[in-house]
């Protein structure tokens, strides 16, 4: 009877925590997966305030396009509106921001690590204040010399000041990665006739890659993400695609505007998804190397 009770709770745990688990996963993929969904109808679908059903039947769509999905949205968004400029954009900059991002940030990260220094953790402190600092208090700093050097607008403007902003973090987080490392791996390779720098680069590194690539992923979300700093201090022809979308909100009065809005949010989620699904591995294995030291 006992030896009975014991194997029903687990069981009843085991039954309680996939319910739970499957309950989680619906509630979290369901907004996601509606816009997917009502990204191929029209704007009288799924935006009706007399029927929401009508985003499930479709029957405005298939009115005015005789199915009951459409790729108007997607077309109007891409080719209509060039929402493919701005996704070559968010390219360019999400890109240079990681890359430099990553390089400043092992470097200085390696240094602060291995320094035995008292002003490392005033460094490490100043960083993180200037991390803490709002968005747009970095970026009027930065609005009067682009316009006095004719710069304001360019892509290269948002990268810079993308970078100012990510540095900090990169900083902190690969730092605390090399700290998890022993010193003793980099003095043996040195030992063994290498350099400071061969040992960084052929020895810390590898070791650390699942961290490198972490870091990587938070600076490459923080560029692809950006509203503030890509609003301001790009033109309309150098956007990306956070700006874009917005700017389709902002022209409900055109017929289906709001329709391409929905299916640049889809186009924009897609590759965050595949990224991350990607290196969920190297996500974990960074994340926890991270906790442990030595």
């Amino acid at each position: 009877m006992e030896q009975s009770t014991v194997n029903r709770r687990p069981l009843l745990l085991s039954t309680t925590s996939s319910l739970f688990l499957v309950l989680w996963l619906i509630v979290a993929a369901f907004p996601f997966l509606w816009t997917v969904w009502g990204s191929f109808k029209v704007e009288a679908d799924f935006f009706s305030r007399e029927n929401w059903q009508l985003a499930i039947t479709g029957l405005n769509t298939i009115g005015q396009t005789g199915s009951a999905f459409t790729g108007d949205g997607y077309q109007g968004a891409w080719i209509e509106r060039d929402f493919w400029k701005a996704a070559w954009n968010t390219v360019i900059v999400t890109v240079s921001v990681t890359a430099i991002s990553l390089v400043l940030g092992t470097l200085g990260g390696y240094a602060l690590a291995r320094s035995a220094r008292r002003y490392t953790l005033w460094i490490l402190i100043t960083a993180l204040v200037f991390r803490a600092m709002p968005h747009i208090t970095l970026v009027s700093g930065y609005m009067l010399p682009f316009f006095e050097w004719n710069v304001w607008g360019a892509l290269p403007t948002a990268i810079i000041v993308l970078v100012a902003i990510n540095q900090p973090f990169a900083l902190w987080m690969l730092h605390s990665f090399f700290l998890s490392i022993p010193k003793d791996l980099d003095e043996s390779a040195m030992v063994d006739g290498c350099t400071r720098f061969q040992a960084f680069r052929q020895v810390v590194i590898p070791v650390m890659w699942p961290g490198v690539i972490t870091t990587g992923l938070f600076s490459f979300l923080l560029a692809y993400n950006d509203f503030a700093v890509t609003a301001m201090l790009l033109n309309q022809d150098n956007q990306t695609m956070v700006p874009k979308i917005a700017s389709f909100l902002g022209t409900v009065q055109t017929e289906g505007a709001v329709m391409y809005a929905v299916a640049a949010v889809v186009s924009a989620t897609v590759p965050l998804f595949m990224l991350v699904m990607f290196f969920q591995r190297q996500i974990v294995s960074g994340l926890t190397a991270g906790a442990v030291k030595g």
